[in-house]
């Protein structure tokens, strides 16, 4: 095997220029690449070709061919985070041999997509530029259409009037927008948002001023709540965790954030919020007393776990 690095840093290179994002310009998905070109090492890249081969297969001809070894157990990752990309951006095909095929079938192929085999058999010479613009001439790039995706996909959280944030999809977001716009207004009318974390992006909103101006600073690796409201009214902080799939404000959670915000000079309120009083009997065991409980689908409610008073902060020790 010989000039092993150039074929691998071209693959990669190419797969940049036809518009990948950066999660699919690494070594594994220019292994696959080559692999579905059976373009081994001695080959150049006019002689590349477009075998039917699976993932497997292609896991083997990248051990054989440039002494890339997967372990069994990558089988997904390659199929999940590479292959299923080359098939979006019609780079490759899947199963063109038998489109009706189940798509859980051990038998499943890919192929190396015909236009797409033309223009990577020219890769290197002299009209290499202009081919790949008239390839990708009415073509989307897998990198916009994520990026336009992703934006058409994104839930908008009204957090004041004439004011909306954007969070990534999906239900914790969707807790957190419930939150914002159904608790608060509820049980903290007047309040004003401080923090509301993102799945996506960590630091969803974060007006940081605010709450330094309360005493409590925190860095990127601080174990933020999923929401933080302050009742200014009362002088309240308001901790929301948003449970969709993670715990409740259980007693281990409780020390992490009243030890996170030990520096506030606004009482400390601990709420876990859950989509549904289904999700909520999952914990029901776990939830730390003197904290508040509210459920989305049942917004007007809010459940009491014991204590001296019903939502309110608790002197440290009492």
């Amino acid at each position: 095997m010989t000039d092993t690095p150039t074929h691998l840093d071209t693959a990669q290179q190419i797969l940049a220029e036809l518009g990948f994002p950066r999660a699919q310009q690494n070594e594994r998905s220019a292994l696959c690449l080559l692999a579905l070109l059976n373009l081994s090492p001695e080959k150049t890249w006019a002689q590349a070709e477009n075998p039917l081969m699976g993932i497997t297969p292609i896991m083997d001809w990248a051990r054989e061919q440039y002494g890339k070894v997967y372990a069994p157990n990558t089988r997904e990752t390659l199929r999940r985070q590479t292959m299923h990309q080359f098939v979006a951006a019609g780079l490759a095909l899947y199963n063109p041999d038998q489109p009706d095929r189940a798509v859980n079938s051990p038998k499943a192929v890919y192929q190396i997509e015909p236009a797409a085999l033309a223009l990577l058999q020219n890769y290197g010479g002299t009209e290499w530029p202009a081919e790949l613009a008239a390839y990708l001439d009415g073509r989307q790039t897998l990198a916009a259409q994520y990026a336009r995706t992703r934006q058409q996909q994104l839930i908008p959280v009204q957090i004041a009037a004439g004011q909306t944030i954007a969070l990534s999809p999906g239900a914790h977001s969707e807790l957190i927008r419930a939150i914002v716009e159904e608790f608060a207004p509820r049980f903290a009318p007047g309040s004003v948002l401080v923090y509301a974390g993102d799945t996506g992006e960590k630091w969803g909103y974060f007006d940081r001023e605010r709450l330094s101006g309360l005493g409590v600073t925190v860095d990127t690796h601080g174990k933020m709540p999923d929401v933080i409201l302050h009742d200014t009214g009362r002088n309240w902080l308001l901790l929301v965790e948003s449970v969709t799939s993670h715990g409740p404000v259980d007693g281990k959670r409780h020390a992490e954030l009243s030890g996170l915000f030990a520096g506030s000079s606004a009482g400390l309120v601990y709420v876990t919020a859950f989509p549904n009083r289904a999700v909520m009997g999952r914990y029901l065991a776990d939830i730390a007393w003197e904290t508040e409980v509210w459920v989305a689908d049942a917004p007007s409610h809010l459940i009491h776990f014991n204590g001296e008073r019903f939502l309110g902060p608790y002197e440290e020790g009492t």
